[in-house]
């Protein structure tokens, strides 16, 4: 029979994978204890970094639906469940990782579906939604800016030749 008190950390635990926008886990051995409150500081605005048993994520993970992170639950495992915006809290883990070569990327969720480390490196490089949203705005206003100067050619053509029509007939009366 299942302790009342591991019943409850496997209901956490699924509960955070299913509510959170992605998920990161990695192995955090041989960081220090200010290193990792360095880590978590750098994940606060975008996400929780929590050490998890990997016996009791097995059991959640599956409790939540999501397939392939067997392979990635050995070993001293914590899991950064991103909150915010996904892009920006694999940034901080890989600009971490650079720097702190202790902490290893090993595997991601996001949309209940399994990604590898090269996948959350992947997403790394990815724009932020800030910057994406940027230069869509960018193309938009390009795109409309173009269709008013083309909109607006004839008439100032028209007026141009209207113009030159004037200033000849000046001329030839002059």
């Amino acid at each position: 029979m299942a302790r009342p008190d591991k019943v409850e950390a496997v209901d956490q635990i699924a509960k955070w994978f299913s509510e959170a926008n992605a998920a990161v886990l990695t192995e955090y051995r041989g960081l220090s204890v200010t290193q990792l409150r360095e880590l978590r500081g750098a994940l606060r605005a975008n996400a929780d970094y929590t050490v998890v048993k990997n016996t009791l994520t097995k059991i959640a993970v599956k409790q939540a639906g999501i397939d392939g992170l067997d392979d990635a639950l050995q070993g001293p495992t914590a899991v950064a469940f991103v909150t915010g915006d996904p892009v920006d809290a694999a940034k901080a883990l890989r600009d971490f990782s650079k720097s702190h070569h202790a902490l290893v990327i090993k595997a991601g969720v996001m949309d209940a579906h399994a990604m590898t480390a090269a996948d959350v490196g992947k997403l790394a490089d990815l724009d932020s939604r800030e910057v994406t949203l940027a230069k869509l705005a960018g193309v938009v206003k390009a795109g409309m800016a173009k269709a008013a100067a083309t909109l607006a050619a004839p008439a100032s053509k028209a007026v141009r030749t209207i113009d030159a029509l004037r200033d000849k007939q000046e001329q030839a009366a002059a």
